[in-house]
């Protein structure tokens, strides 16, 4: 392996670390969500846990789509045909999802 192939596959490790950190928060602050709607918890924490989890969840997809761009768009794997590729359109539809 390259040491250009070693960074590349260093730093999308440190990106996938750092979305399941992500995903993982906004789950925790979903579980406290939940867990105050069902103890009569006051309207404050809930609508603020549920903002916290809203916006978790959008950082994270605007990490997953800023990798699936590098990853896709910028080294592609010379296989049209890769199931795993993603087209422009398809990126430019999945972000405009999340805004």
């Amino acid at each position: 392996m390259s040491t250009i192939e070693t960074t590349t596959a260093t730093a999308t490790d440190d990106a996938d670390r750092r979305i399941l950190n992500r995903l993982k928060r906004a789950r925790g602050q979903l579980n406290a969500v939940i867990d105050a709607v069902e103890s009569g918890g006051d309207c404050r924490t809930v609508v603020t846990q549920l903002s916290a989890v809203s916006s978790a969840l959008d950082k994270a997809g605007f990490a997953i789509i800023s990798n699936a761009m590098r990853e896709c768009l910028t080294e592609p794997s010379g296989d049209a045909d890769d199931p795993n590729r993603m087209t422009v359109e398809e990126l430019e539809k999945l972000f405009l999802t999340l805004s």
